[in-house]
């Protein structure tokens, strides 16, 4: 029998009696592990359900990869970094590849819990009169009017108000035009003269 298992974000086919070195794990050596995350298992050419299949292992050891050298270099800037790395490894031997059996009785007791207690309400959601009254603040907290108007040319007019407010201030505040010309034309004058 075999089975596809997926352990540290990659994916390996075993069968009982191999060895495969996987991301580490916790544990140290002669410890049981097991593999839930079961994607495909069958014997010889026909294919069998994966519900509840786990797969025993055990742990050889804990190792360390070969040794990655990490070098960066920008040219011409005298900038160079040279770093090594080792990954962290586990050695495991698989043991078994467990039947449904064992997933079925550990399933209904996992399955009662949750019936006994309220935690199918929790689980469905609040109750229609707690919704409601969340409903009721968060319409309470919003403001009455509605922001948006209701028309194009309405959203264009708070801001051309603004626009011809703008320039009369501005003119009330130096003065007349009149008088800010010649005082332009000699400050651009004055530099030259030097």
């Amino acid at each position: 029998m075999f089975a596809v298992v997926r352990t540290g974000g990659k994916q390996y086919r075993v069968a009982p009696g191999d060895k495969i070195v996987v991301e580490k794990l916790d544990g140290s050596a002669g410890d049981r592990v097991t593999l839930g995350d079961v994607l495909l298992a069958g014997d010889g050419s026909s294919l069998k359900s994966t519900d509840g299949l786990t797969v025993a292992a055990e742990i050889v050891a804990q190792a360390k990869g070969d040794k990655v050298t990490v070098f960066k270099k920008r040219r011409r800037h005298n900038y160079r970094r040279k770093k090594g790395h080792r990954q962290q490894h586990t050695i495991l031997k698989i043991v078994a590849i467990g039947d449904h059996k064992e997933a079925r009785k550990a399933a209904p007791k996992a399955e009662a819990a949750p019936k006994a207690g309220e935690a199918p309400k929790a689980a469905a959601g609040k109750s229609p009169a707690a919704r409601a009254n969340e409903t009721a603040k968060t319409t309470a907290d919003q403001p009455t009017e509605n922001p948006a108007p209701a028309s194009p040319k309405a959203a264009n007019a708070p801001k051309a108000a603004a626009k011809k407010a703008a320039p009369a201030k501005g003119k009330a505040e130096t003065g007349s035009t009149k008088n800010a010309a010649p005082a332009k034309a000699a400050a651009k004058k004055s530099p030259k003269a030097k």
